[in-house]
């Protein structure tokens, strides 16, 4: 009896390796008097706001342009916001999950290569986690010019990871991002809470006996 190759593990960061995004959202939407669910949904559903976005993903706006156009969107909306330190103010709400955090260990010391898989949101996000400990690979949109769902951020992780898209398995808490991956056969599960992101990757990831030739 042989066993198959371990599957790599290719994380999300917000709202999987941090409290939920829409806490970090609320928190910032209380802090400028706004209504909980504004600034998350404007940046949805505001042309200006989905735009800034977009761009900032894809690494065409820096983190200065970015802050000045999702400012200007929240100071129409009544906001009285600076742009200057708008990121860091949302990144002080992206608390690190222990849990998850720890998991992501568990993976790459049971010998599962594991890559970060994440759209970038500011020079700040991710400054509470150390990546370089976690990760065999980071990708970040802004870095490479393509952001999730789209195939191509999975296909250079496993690039970068030297292993096939197919078999791989993701971690993300957003499902159009699974179904971007699932197009290269990468298998989704989609985050909702530590305790069963755990219990489901440690499923996926449970040794299958291979009969030898």
């Amino acid at each position: 009896m042989s066993e198959q190759p371990r599957p790599a593990v290719l994380f999300d960061f917000g709202g999987v390796l941090t409290h939920s995004m829409h806490e970090a959202f609320e928190r910032l939407a209380l802090s400028l008097g706004l209504d909980p669910d504004l600034p998350l949904t404007l940046l949805s559903r505001d042309p200006e706001a989905r735009q800034a976005l977009v761009e900032h993903e894809c690494g065409r706006l820096d983190d200065d342009g970015f802050e000045e156009a999702y400012a200007a969107v929240l100071r129409a909306h009544g906001a009285d916001v600076s742009a200057d330190g708008l990121l860091a103010r949302l990144a002080a709400g992206l608390q690190p999950e222990p849990v998850m955090i720890d998991l992501v260990r568990e993976v790459r010391d049971a010998g599962h290569p594991v890559a970060l898989v994440s759209n970038s949101l500011g020079r700040d996000c991710y400054a509470g986690v150390d990546l370089d400990s976690l990760f065999d690979v980071q990708v970040i949109s802004g870095q490479i010019g393509v952001r999730k769902p789209s195939r191509r951020i999975f296909e250079v992780a496993c690039e970068r990871l030297g292993v096939p898209t197919e078999g791989t398995v993701l971690v993300d808490d957003v499902q159009v991002n699974l179904d971007g991956a699932a197009r290269l056969g990468i298998r989704g599960i989609l985050h909702r809470s530590p305790a069963q992101t755990v219990i489901e990757l440690r499923e996926a990831l449970a040794p299958v006996p291979q009969e030898s030739a």
